[in-house]
């Protein structure tokens, strides 16, 4: 029961959405709690959780998105607010940035867009409109922040390597440095499995968080103790063995949207078919294909990768 004077608890809810959009916390495009999320953290009903989430809605301060969720929205059609930074003063005017980093700042709004869509429906969900319409804006107007899609998807991989956190002081020994860069990268396709298509070992964008990321596994292999060709083939192999494996990654989300089956499951109600499709004794009795698991198959993979790269290294040493 509310005591006498206070507010609603829909109320209340919508009041600390509201503050965390106003100091930076949420920003635009980025997803809000799901109705069960902010009954469960308030400890409401979900009638009236649902209640504070459409006041946010019907407010401007969020819009849903289909098969993405409800996300922050700008807060009116054609314009971008001025940022807020956390640890600013709530609820008081911000004398306006420098044109350039308005622009800055409403690309970057975009492009959160842009990842939050394609992490939920795949890269081919994303398109300017679907930001614009996530954003609440007229479509033309993100024009004047990229020149199109093939721009925004270079900042959307740009941005996601900025998620990396790479150790000042890295592990001792080479392999443990390159099986680290390797989880690491691998942990980032998991986040966002529409990225490794977007990632090219022959066109790489040289983009600021990309070459960082890069300089910093260069500086694994620059250690081995061999020829710099074959150093730049190290790094090359294992970068790419990663983002080969994890092109399966999109796929297999896609396919479990559109069936409803994970891999385990999938490979069980086919396996009759695989054995009758393939040579007697090809796929064992025993195998139990249930038990599939992709970062199983990446780590046994790059193990067996770095037991080459341990020969390559003693070839080196030797000549």
């Amino acid at each position: 029961m509310n005591r006498p004077g206070a507010a609603p608890p829909y109320l209340r809810i919508v009041s600390e959405i509201k503050r965390r959009v106003e100091a930076g916390e949420l920003r635009a495009g980025d997803r809000v709690p799901s109705t069960r999320q902010v009954a469960e953290q308030w400890g409401v009903a979900p009638a009236t959780a649902a209640k504070a989430l459409n006041t946010l809605r019907q407010e401007g301060v969020v819009v849903a998105i289909s098969r993405v969720g409800t996300v922050v929205a700008e807060p009116a059609p054609g314009s971008f607010p001025p940022s807020r930074v956390p640890g600013a003063p709530q609820r008081k005017e911000r004398r306006r940035p420098a044109s350039a980093t308005v622009h800055d700042d409403r690309r970057e709004r975009m492009v959160r867009t842009a990842i939050a869509i394609a992490d939920a429906q795949g890269f081919d969900a994303v398109s300017i409109r679907s930001v614009a319409t996530a954003l609440g804006i007229p479509t033309m107007s993100l024009y004047g922040y990229v020149r199109g899609k093939e721009e925004l998807a270079a900042l959307m991989v740009d941005t996601a390597f900025g998620e990396l956190e790479l150790p000042a002081t890295p592990p001792a020994g080479w392999r443990a440095r390159l099986e680290l860069a390797a989880r690491l990268q691998w942990r980032l396709y998991l986040r966002h499995p529409w990225l490794p298509r977007l990632v090219s070992l022959t066109h790489p964008q040289p983009m600021p968080n990309m070459l960082r990321y890069g300089d910093w596994g260069m500086g694994v292999v620059r250690e081995l103790g061999i020829e710099p060709d074959a150093g730049r083939l190290v790094w090359w192999a294992v970068s790419n063995y990663v983002r080969g494996t994890a092109t399966n990654l999109e796929p297999q989300a896609e396919s479990e949207r559109h069936t409803g089956l994970s891999t385990g499951e999938w490979y069980s109600a086919y396996l009759p078919r695989f054995r009758a499709g393939l040579p007697s004794g090809a796929l064992p009795a025993h195998v139990a294909p249930a038990t599939f698991d992709l970062t199983g198959f990446f780590e046994s993979g790059l193990g067996i990768l770095l037991d080459g790269v341990a020969v390559l290294i003693g070839r080196q040493r030797l000549s």
